[in-house]
């Protein structure tokens, strides 16, 4: 079989809705609004998607929502407005599970959804995500340890540091990788080094896995790098 090279335009940015960081984070941008973006990838077999957004506003939310002001977008409603249906999803992943990334997951009963085996671990302990959103009815989780195939030219690979199994995603493009980062490296403005950037390194669960994940994306010799929280990628 011949090999598959996906565009760079069958990549689709889906705007999956803003918050307002709490005032109380101890970091400079406290107050500012921040975004949180999921991605369609159209390839032959189908539609694979990274990252579901926020779940929808729930009483077990209202707390947190009102303090970092959460404005979750329905993710049907953003596919269609990029000319994709909810039901030409095929497959999808999460780069991890807490509930700005995986909160729509059970839109897709029945639907293989992919993650490292160390995030379903660490999403079942406390105070880690909202968990009616990723123990539904009907989920079809395939559990992953280490680097995966999920159609031809597009694989996860595990990227820790934000979180114990957090992944990204690696699509063959024509003109070369281009990377779904997810949450592995937190803005354009991280990626190129900026002092003042939006950064996830401090606030990593474990900093040393951050640095090695960042490490590993940047040998791969990307093209074009996606991020979870900043509509702008790189090359900008």
């Amino acid at each position: 079989m011949a090999p598959v090279t996906i565009r760079a335009t069958d990549v689709v940015a889906l705007p999956m809705g803003e918050f307002t960081f709490a005032p109380d984070w101890p970091y400079p941008y406290a107050g500012q609004t921040g975004v949180v973006v999921a991605y369609a990838v159209r390839h032959p077999g189908g539609v694979f998607l990274f990252d579901t957004g926020f779940a929808a506003a729930a009483p077990d939310l209202v707390e947190f929502y009102a303090r970092w002001a959460v404005r979750p977008r329905d993710l049907a409603e953003v596919l269609g407005e990029a000319g994709i249906g909810i039901g030409d999803v095929t497959a999808l992943a999460n780069c991890h599970l807490h509930l700005d990334h995986a909160g729509q997951n059970d839109r897709f009963p029945g639907i293989p959804i992919h993650v490292q085996r160390l995030e379903w671990a660490a999403a079942h302990e406390p105070d880690y995500t909202f968990l009616e959103t990723i123990d539904f009815a009907g989920a079809s989780y395939e559990q992953l340890e280490g680097d995966h195939e999920v159609a031809p030219g597009i694989r996860l690979v595990p990227t820790p540091g934000h979180s114990p199994g957090h992944q990204s995603l690696v699509i063959d493009a024509a003109g070369g990788p281009l990377l779904l980062v997810g949450q592995a490296v937190y803005s354009h403005g991280e990626w190129i080094g900026l002092d003042d950037a939006r950064e996830g390194a401090s606030s990593a669960a474990d900093g040393q896995a951050y640095a090695s994940s960042v490490a590993r994306l940047r040998a791969l010799n990307p093209k074009r790098v996606l991020f979870g929280h900043d509509r702008r990628g790189w090359p900008s």
